[in-house]
């Protein structure tokens, strides 16, 4: 189950509103063993496409050797589908290699700035593609 503060879920959601029609995409940190996510970083998509989505190499890079130095890991990996429900691609699960991180999708199809949206977590290891229950909580 992931756990996430309304804080950090409307964060994710505001996101995903703002770089549509591209897809956006970030990490929540959270402390190395706990999987409570905590320090949200939004990242910009290289690829600047409404159907796909790359970390730039730079500062993916930067990313992890910040984490390091504050003894975190990413509990939480997000990205948006601008015209498909929140579920993985094909390459959404190949490029999965955190298997401790929960994957948030966030659907922003069909959807304006009041419209419904789809927030939606998975597990993915291995290539196995598990959606997991979310809880939604004002403060941990």
């Amino acid at each position: 189950m992931l756990t996430i503060t309304q804080a950090l879920f409307d964060q994710i959601v505001t996101h995903a509103r703002q770089d549509h029609p591209d897809e956006a995409c970030g990490v929540v940190a959270g402390p190395e063993g706990t999987g409570r996510p905590e320090r949200f970083i939004p990242m910009l998509n290289a690829a600047r496409s409404p159907t796909f989505y790359e970390f730039d190499s730079g500062d993916l890079l930067k990313l992890y050797r910040e984490m390091d130095d504050r003894d975190e890991e990413p509990a939480v990996i997000y990205h948006s589908h601008t015209a498909t429900e929140a579920y993985p691609s094909r390459t959404d699960i190949a490029y999965a290699n955190e298997p401790g991180a929960h994957y948030v999708l966030v659907s922003t199809a069909d959807s304006d700035d009041t419209g419904p949206f789809q927030f939606r977590s998975y597990r993915i290891v291995e290539g196995v593609v598990t959606e997991e229950e979310i809880k939604v909580v004002e403060a941990y």
